[in-house]
């Protein structure tokens, strides 16, 4: 987006930003829903796929009031070297948890299907949030690597003034694309691995089991293969950098449409699946919810109603 602020006019950059404010507001809004009935009640705290589940939701939340802040400011204001860098290496970090988040997930839910007996011991509330903190630690070391390679090329002079705030545009060194291109392969390599593993395991075991225990391994596959479209949606930051040159080559004219549609659906729309995918399918969450606003209409009936008395 950075790129093309010179290219759009006034009315155009206003109906962007306008357009990606109100769509972060109200993913961030139906996140924070989530988050609100996770830490009202406890049941959810004591169970370790709710930590990893909320943690997933603050980080899409997180990841999106950056990315939307970032795009904004791009337009309105110019940006120095030290926020441009913290804004950038925060934005690449949760970008980097996401997948880890899922891989740990779909790890629990494994443990929970095939080795019932072990779920207790093995998955705990302290390791979910030491896995979290492990989470944070593998993903913020590239963000890192890259502002020492970025010292490290050039010159002390480069680090004052504006700068063009956009990840490409700020880690141009050849060492930052290798290092990228390396950080990308393992990263995913290894979660597809892990999902691909645990869902194999899971469905072999959904054929060996049958009655209420059937269901559970079925609801369990099933979450884990949506896992899977997420990791998809991830990539797809990866992926879309290379996509948008082919288009913008093959459609000049249409640069600066086709590179904030690609922002809309690679940055901000699936932010949104991650409620959708586990909040409104488990039973539990969804309940709570119910429950919630449908006492909150009641009280404000009720509230109505000794008010025209």
């Amino acid at each position: 987006m950075n790129s093309s602020t010179r290219l759009d006019s006034l009315d155009e950059a206003l109906s962007k930003n306008l357009t990606s404010f109100a769509l972060g507001v109200i993913i961030n809004c139906v996140n924070g829903a989530f988050v609100h009935i996770y830490f009202k009640n406890k049941v959810f705290q004591r169970e370790p796929r709710y930590v990893l589940y909320i943690h997933l939701v603050i980080n899409d939340m997180l990841m999106l009031t950056v990315s939307v802040a970032l795009q904004i400011l791009t337009y309105t204001v110019p940006l120095s070297f030290a926020p441009c860098c913290t804004m950038i290496l925060l934005l690449t970090t949760t970008n980097k948890n996401s997948p880890l988040n899922l891989a740990g997930m779909a790890v629990e839910r494994y443990i929970a299907v095939c080795r019932p007996l072990h779920h207790v011991q093995m998955c705990t509330v302290q390791r979910a949030h030491a896995l979290i903190a492990l989470i944070w630690g593998v993903s913020l070391i590239p963000g890192l690597a890259d502002i020492i390679i970025l010292f490290a090329v050039q010159p002390p002079s480069a680090s004052t003034g504006t700068v063009v705030c956009f990840t490409t545009s700020l880690y141009n060194a050849p060492y930052h694309k290798a290092q990228g291109l390396v950080v990308q392969i393992l990263l995913f390599s290894c979660v597809f691995l892990t999902l691909i593993v645990t869902y194999l395991k899971v469905l072999c075991a959904a054929r060996a089991v049958s009655g209420s225990s059937q269901a559970s391994t079925r609801n369990a596959r099933n979450t884990i293969l949506l896992h899977g479209v997420q990791l998809f949606l991830c990539m797809l930051s990866f992926i879309f950098p290379s996509i948008n040159v082919v288009l913008v080559t093959t459609w000049p004219q249409a640069r600066t449409k086709i590179v904030f549609t690609s922002f809309l659906f690679v940055n901000v729309l699936p932010r949104l699946l991650s409620p959708l995918v586990y909040g409104v399918r488990d039973k539990k969450f969804s309940g709570h919810i119910r429950r919630h606003f449908c006492c909150k209409r009641c009280n404000s009936a009720e509230r109505r109603g000794k008010l025209v008395q």
